[in-house]
């Protein structure tokens, strides 16, 4: 059994993480109906992710004999303006899914729950990818995205990324 406040934190990430996959999947709706397909696939290989985040998160609590309490999903609550806006918003995201890793982190740690710690340490790791990716995206866009030549490259590099799922075992 997990310390309450563990638990509850845990379930929270799990509503977080499918919230995160929500927002990812709009980003990929808006650029593929942009025509940006290869944007489109980025996003959507993101939505994939973060879904089974939720699902690790899942399986971590129910193999610790907690129940799992699912939430209703938020809309995604964001404004999309222009073609940059989604991946702003996107590393903005990130860094805010990282505050909430680390705030699990910490508190299983003042916890001296070395299990959960041990299992978010995967999660810290995988933070410091998204963040990083997230930039490499935006800092792409802006040397690339104001030339339609450039654009078009990008859009088709992006194509090819495929999805793995994680590694990580419970």
């Amino acid at each position: 059994m997990l310390e309450p406040e563990i638990s509850k934190l845990l379930n929270n990430q799990v509503n977080k993480e499918l919230y995160s996959a929500y927002l990812y999947m709009d980003f990929s709706n808006y650029y593929y109906e942009e025509g940006l397909d290869g944007f489109g696939n980025w996003y959507a290989v993101q939505y994939q992710e973060e879904r089974d985040h939720a699902l690790l998160f899942n399986q971590y609590l129910l193999n610790n004999g907690e129940h799992v309490t699912l939430e209703a999903i938020d809309k995604p609550d964001k404004e999309i303006g222009g073609l940059k806006d989604p991946l702003l918003f996107g590393l903005e995201h990130e860094r805010y899914v990282t505050s909430l890793i680390n705030n699990i982190y910490a508190a299983a740690k003042d916890a001296n729950d070395f299990r959960t710690m041990q299992f978010l340490d995967w999660f810290v790791k995988e933070q410091g990818e998204e963040e990083k990716n997230a930039e490499d995206m935006v800092k792409k866009f802006e040397l690339f995205g104001s030339d339609a030549k450039g654009l078009y490259m990008l859009d088709n590099e992006l194509k090819s990324r495929v999805y793995s799922a994680p590694s990580l075992v419970l």
